[in-house]
């Protein structure tokens, strides 16, 4: 297989000024899409901040399935989590964190591209073919695990430990920093969680993972599993912890079918 030309062709100075264009490229269009988003506040926060409303879409679901099957406790009962703000210029801040956030997830596709396309003469036919499964899929997953936070674990998270009170003379103030911060690290905790088959899928085509590893050592990793889930979601009943990691199991138990197809091709 042949390397692409250009790549051989170009001198240290030229690769050097493709990397300050691309650079430059990148850090336009999030601003852009941030500014974008920093425009459209309303609309920007009516997403943000949906996880804290007792109707979000999680709370009505589980709200639903209690009732209709009798659970008690499961049912999801009102509440209220007010927000507040404690500095002179917090919510300037946070709104001006958010709208970068924003825009630096609206322009990921285009960031993934634009760094695919200035690593790509470097790389022989195969190797980009891999590369672009290996970046697409690590993608895809990462937002999916991002959309799972969102939608399924910080809600019960902030639902949990917003409510939870030691003594009813203690009432609980939230801050708006820690919501966000508080969202943002989930989020990116599961992105990185389901980063797991692609990861998988890297170190078997290497030859550093077989899938009679992953058997041998299944009982050790749903142990872990379960401690993972526990911190990412520290809630009280056994039924939240389980939802949370039986997402977290079955990518362990795709990532072994991965592995021992990448192994039968090998």
């Amino acid at each position: 297989m042949e390397k692409q030309k250009e790549s051989s062709s170009f001198t240290f100075w030229e690769h050097l000024d493709e990397l300050r264009s691309l650079i430059v490229k990148v850090i336009v269009a999030v601003v852009l899409f941030g500014v974008a988003a920093f425009i459209f506040k309303d609309q920007l926060f009516a997403i943000v901040l949906a996880p804290k409303e007792e109707n979000f879409i999680t709370y009505d679901l589980f709200r639903f399935i209690g009732e209709k099957l009798s659970l008690g406790e499961f049912a999801m009962r009102a509440f209220s989590v007010p927000l507040i703000n404690t500095g002179l210029a917090g919510q300037f801040l946070i709104h001006v964190r958010v709208a970068l956030y924003a825009g630096l997830l609206i322009a990921s596709p285009y960031i993934l591209y634009q760094l695919f396309r200035f690593i790509s003469p470097a790389l022989y036919v195969n190797e980009k073919k891999y590369a672009l499964r290996l970046v697409g899929s690590g993608y895809l997953m990462f937002l999916i695990g991002v959309l799972l936070c969102y939608l399924l674990i910080f809600p019960l998270t902030f639902r949990f430990l917003g409510t939870y009170q030691v003594s009813v003379e203690i009432p609980n103030m939230i801050t708006l920093h820690s919501y966000i911060d508080t969202l943002m690290m989930l989020c990116l905790m599961m992105g990185i969680v389901f980063e797991i088959p692609v990861l998988c899928w890297l170190f078997a085509k290497f030859g550093l993972l077989t899938p009679d590893f992953m058997r041998k050592y299944r009982r050790h990793a749903i142990v872990i599993i379960l401690v993972i889930a526990a911190i990412i979601t520290p809630t009280a009943d056994i039924f939240t912890l389980l939802l949370v990691a039986l997402p977290v199991y079955l990518l362990y138990e795709a990532s072994i079918l991965i592995v021992r197809n990448v192994k039968k091709r090998n």
